[in-house]
């Protein structure tokens, strides 16, 4: 994507325009599940294919993408698919500032206004924590274990508040540093097969008990 096309689609809302007109309603009985989020959410698919594989599981992960350029989508990537639940991984872009200095407080409000939308729009959220990380290698001045500890403590605190189900990825992957273990990722940022073997289970007792709770 050239860098002007870019400006004029700062949400990348064209990245799913395509994939998104051709899905077609889903079935009264069919559960739908939007995975909202980042890098971590679109590479998924593809270091785990089988988990998304012969299910109602739609990724719409972003590379690179921050609370706000989710929030611009979240219209187009998840009310208008009317899945019955959106999974939201978010955050750790912001924190490495990916598109400009973001407070804790900056990011939790977009995430809580995307749950808002799905709200309104009768969509069951899954809240899930920031992964671990005490290093981005493509902005090593940001320190970010600290922060990510921060603002998995107040989306924790406000899942609880509001009866949202929190999906807590960061206790299962971290090692002594705050950071990401070794063994679930190459390069302490992204899980590879191996992390994202941690997290499907996870997730999916997660969804499996929402859908029962319908």
């Amino acid at each position: 994507m050239s860098g002007s096309i870019a400006m004029q689609d700062w949400p990348y809302l064209a990245k799913y325009q395509e994939e998104n007109a051709k899905l077609q309603l889903p079935k009264p009985d069919e559960n739908r599940v939007v995975f909202l989020g980042d890098s971590i959410t679109e590479f998924w698919s593809k270091e785990q294919p089988l988990f998304f594989q012969n299910k109602s599981y739609i990724n719409r992960g972003i590379s690179g993408q921050t609370t706000p350029q989710m929030l611009l989508r979240f219209r187009a990537d998840v009310i208008a698919l009317n899945p019955k639940i959106v999974v939201i991984l978010a955050g750790g872009n912001d924190i490495a500032g990916n598109t400009g200095l973001a407070s804790i407080e900056m990011i939790t409000n977009n995430i809580f206004s995307m749950i808002e939308l799905a709200q309104v729009h009768r969509i069951k959220v899954i809240l899930c924590s920031v992964l671990p990380a005490n290093f981005f290698y493509w902005n090593p001045k940001e320190k970010p274990a600290d922060r990510i500890i921060e603002l998995n403590a107040i989306l924790k605190n406000y899942a609880f508040s509001k009866k949202i189900p929190f999906v807590d990825y960061y206790s299962a992957m971290v090692d002594e540093q705050k950071g990401l273990k070794t063994i679930f990722s190459e390069d302490r940022v992204h899980p590879n097969k191996a992390g994202y073997e941690i997290m499907s289970p996870l997730i999916e007792k997660t969804i499996q008990h929402t859908i029962n709770n319908l």
